[in-house]
């Protein structure tokens, strides 16, 4: 056979060889993996040992959110079995049966509340707390965790009891301790006071009354807490003439008032006079006719917000 007749054979058998060998790599590459199924979490190794939460914390490990709002633990619980869970009630004060349902991978649906498991042990349980919408969960807003212990590990081995352990850390100290410095520094960082101010008359020509506040939001969660926004009613008689004005006022650390803004629409040409009449209603006559105790916080008074609906009635 001629050489140039050979070299060109050998170089169509390398052809081909290239051409198999690249065929099988693209089907090995191609060809599915097994997947690898979770096995289902379990809670056996708790079944029938008694939990008491002692701590509940956002993401960044305080109980505190920037709003002031407090985070507490209260859950108690025995896990029956897998599927069912012995919780109590601190509303009916009562423990209740409810519903242990698994979802997918570390995910229940436990007494009607969406949890991410994320330690179990004979002494401690571990739940991300999350937020789900039409079946998605909302990671953004999934920020809150909760840690239990077992009641023989709180008795007999830290020896102590589930009422010191829920107390609010030394982190959560220091932490309302600097922003009650923000908040005596500019009124911008006041924060809603978990003992909320409190507004008492000290004249039969006003009357105050404490309302109900249905909702507040935090990190876009609607939170139901009277103590995130106090909503006050008054009624001033008297008054050198008819008038009705909602507005927010600044209680600042010594409880005294400062108009802060209104919360009524109002057009840009009449809201510098508005304004100043809600100053002059502050000063004129609420700091006139009523006691302030400031809001405090851990024991501590601070700046806070509250929403006030004054009523002048002339005569």
């Amino acid at each position: 056979m001629p050489l140039i007749c050979a070299m060109a054979l050998n170089r169509i058998k390398l052809f081909h060889f290239l051409m198999l060998a690249t065929i099988a790599l693209a089907y090995m590459a191609c060809k599915p993996k097994p997947i690898s199924v979770k096995p289902k979490p379990s809670f056996k190794l708790v079944h029938g040992i008694p939990f008491t939460e002692i701590r509940r914390s956002f993401k960044s490990g305080l109980s505190f959110s920037d709003q002031g709002f407090q985070l507490e633990p209260d859950w108690k619980f025995t896990f029956v079995s897998d599927d069912s869970i012995y919780i109590y009630s601190p509303e009916k004060k009562k423990f209740f049966n409810c519903p242990v349902i698994f979802d997918h991978d570390s995910i229940f649906n436990i007494a009607w509340a969406w949890m991410r498991v994320k330690k179990v042990t004979k002494d401690s349980i571990k739940f991300q707390v999350l937020e789900v919408e039409n079946k998605q969960i909302l990671d953004d807003r999934s920020v809150v965790y909760m840690t239990l212990y077992s009641d023989n590990y709180i008795k007999n081995v830290l020896h102590t009891d589930s009422a010191t352990l829920v107390k609010p850390t030394r982190q959560d100290t220091l932490y309302i301790k600097h922003k009650t410095q923000q908040a005596d520094a500019d009124p911008k960082y006041a924060f809603s006071a978990r003992i909320p101010a409190t507004l008492t008359s000290t004249s039969p020509l006003l009357t105050v009354k404490k309302t109900s506040v249905t909702s507040s939001k935090l990190d876009n969660v609607t939170i139901a807490d009277d103590y995130l926004t106090p909503e006050f009613n008054i009624v001033i008689h008297k008054a050198y003439e008819n008038f009705n004005y909602p507005y927010v006022i600044l209680v600042d650390s010594k409880g005294q008032l400062h108009f802060s803004k209104s919360q009524i629409a109002q057009m840009p040409e009449f809201a510098e006079s508005q304004n100043r009449i809600m100053t002059a209603i502050t000063n004129g006559y609420l700091k006139h006719y009523l006691k302030v105790n400031p809001g405090t916080t851990l024991g501590i008074p601070h700046a806070s917000k509250i929403l006030v609906y004054v009523k002048g009635i002339k005569g």
